[in-house]
């Protein structure tokens, strides 16, 4: 059978023109990230309001603030269930199907929103529970969307855009991440209008009003709006064809489905199938000596580029508040009250979002198809390392009044390269270089290997980049190794991320079946392994 001699449904998919359902596919699967993005990051927006209601203390000259630990679990802890996620769902969806299991995470993110909003107890110890409780559960499903999302638009997509149509997806992380910081902005503005409250120099314990409560409920609740939307879409969509095809082995729906979704007439080919699928090449598992021949090196290329991006994504919380200070976006915490802050805080992460976040994303889209994923992902590291550099280097420099401009600028960049660079490629990759049999389990554990990154990026760099000064240093926490330093390591990180892009194959313009090499006849497959050998006739 020769390499070219594919099934011709998934040629049909290959070759479409782009249509109608393609745009549909990327409003369902997209949909599913616009609210992974809009519930990971809108906690951020009101962490300072619960330590405010929660850790009020009369004494202090400065308002209430969640304890290093507290404040580690309610950030950190949707993140470890979205890494236990992907391992969990990325597996399922090999087993079970993409669309059976995509159903199952999208509830479980409407369930878990809506109950995080609902964290109850009287102490403060009881509603931080709640919430961390029901915020792993809501990483669990969050999870789930990373290798299905990326797996059901890669297998729908056709050959010439595939890139572009995974990237879109991607891409509505941005304005999931602004529609959180609108929301924010919508009812603190509302709530601050209806119930004035002195700021809490002025009075510590009425700077905090108790409706203050329903807002950072409210702002957590509507994360379930988007996802209860598409519901019904995702029920609706058929499952891959690929899936149907080589790992169901069922030609007849796959021809079936393809046919209906494309408004082509489609032959079955249940024999080619039951050829394809018996193959030797085409049947081996994720743990056996010819996955780690095959792919081997591609798994290993996709997991540490992806856990080395993250750590350096996911610390830029750390220059944040730095940055937001130092250009007065957000004056000093007593100066206001506490939805006052949620504003401000609001204001500036959407204003980053708008100039830093959004436009990397849709850069990628543009160009990913043209110049292809290995450049935009070497370019990507490549940038990020340079301006990380120049953060640290002159770091002394930035910090001095006047300087600020430049600061935020390197800051900006820094991010857009992320976004148009390995932020976007990392999620594309896995998704188009392993076999369909393995290809969301694949996808899965190169997630999981970057949200591990990104616990380590959000927390281990929260304490590292401490000061050794103790009066520079946040409350609570230990001395760490200071902001500059830790930049130099994040410039490391992302050094190493460009070395370990030249182990994952480019995917431009390809079949996914010529990527993973399960239309290759027996023979070709061990020549191309193992060209010294004799090859069995």
């Amino acid at each position: 059978m020769a390499g070219g001699d594919n099934l011709q449904v998934l040629h049909a998919l290959d070759a479409a023109k782009t249509q109608w359902y393609h745009f549909t596919a990327i409003i369902v699967a997209g949909m599913g990230f616009f609210t992974d993005a809009y519930d990971l990051f809108c906690i951020s927006l009101v962490t300072k309001l619960l330590g405010r209601i929660y850790y009020f203390d009369p004494t202090s000259e400065k308002p209430g603030t969640l304890p290093p630990n507290i404040s580690a679990a309610v950030n950190g802890v949707a993140f470890c269930g979205t890494l236990s996620g992907q391992l969990f769902f990325g597996w399922l969806g090999d087993k079970l199907g993409r669309k059976k299991v995509y159903g199952m995470t999208l509830m479980l993110m409407v369930i878990c929103s809506v109950a995080s909003g609902l964290s109850f107890g009287h102490t403060a110890k009881g509603v931080m529970a709640t919430l961390c409780f029901f915020r792993f559960w809501l990483g669990f499903g969050i999870g789930g969307d990373y290798p299905l999302s990326a797996t059901i638009m890669s297998e729908y997509a056709n050959k010439k855009t595939r890139g572009a149509f995974i990237a879109a997806v991607f891409a509505m992380q941005g304005f999931g991440i602004i529609t959180g910081g609108i929301v924010a902005l919508i009812f603190s503005a509302g709530f601050n209008s209806r119930f004035d409250a002195p700021p809490y120099a002025v009075d510590r314990a009425g700077s905090t009003v108790p409706e203050a409560d329903y807002v950072w409920r409210i702002i957590l609740m509507l994360g379930a709006a988007p996802a209860v939307l598409t519901y019904y879409w995702r029920m609706k969509m058929p499952e891959t064809a690929r899936y149907t095809a080589l790992v169901a082995k069922n030609a007849k729906q796959a021809a079936a489905d393809m046919s209906r979704v494309l408004q082509v007439e489609i032959v079955e080919e249940q024999e080619k199938v039951e050829q394809l699928t018996s193959k030797k090449a085409n049947n081996f598992g994720l743990f056996s000596r010819e996955f780690a021949r095959r792919h081997g090196l591609h798994l290993l290329g996709t997991t540490t580029t992806w856990f080395l991006l993250d750590i350096a994504f996911y610390s830029q919380n750390l220059f944040q508040k730095d940055i937001f200070s130092a250009i007065n976006w957000i004056p000093k915490a007593a100066t206001m009250n506490a939805i006052e802050e949620v504003y401000r805080i609001a204001r500036a992460q959407t204003l980053i979002a708008l100039c830093g976040t959004v436009p990397g994303y849709w850069f990628t889209v543009a160009f990913i198809d043209i110049i292809g994923r290995f450049t935009i992902q070497v370019m990507g590291f490549f940038f990020m390392t340079v301006f990380m550099l120049c953060l640290a280097v002159p770091y002394h420099h930035w910090t001095t009044p006047g300087n600020h401009i430049g600061f935020v600028l390197m800051y900006a960049l820094t991010f857009f390269f992320a976004n148009f660079g390995p932020n976007s490629t990392t999620f594309i990759v896995p998704a188009e270089i392993f076999p369909a049999r393995l290809r969301s389990t694949c996808h899965g554990i190169s997630a999981a290997a970057g949200k591990a990154g990104a616990i380590v990026g959000a927390f281990g760099f929260q304490y590292a980049a401490q000061s050794r000064d103790p009066a520079k240093r946040d409350k609570g926490y230990p001395a760490g190794i200071g902001v500059r330093n830790a930049l130099f390591v994040l410039a490391v990180c992302n050094l190493l991320g460009l070395l370990f892009t030249f182990l994952v194959p480019e995917s431009k313009g390809k079949s996914l079946e010529e990527m993973s090499g399960e239309n290759e006849g027996e023979q070709e497959t061990e020549a191309a392994a193992a060209p010294s050998k004799t090859i069995p006739v």
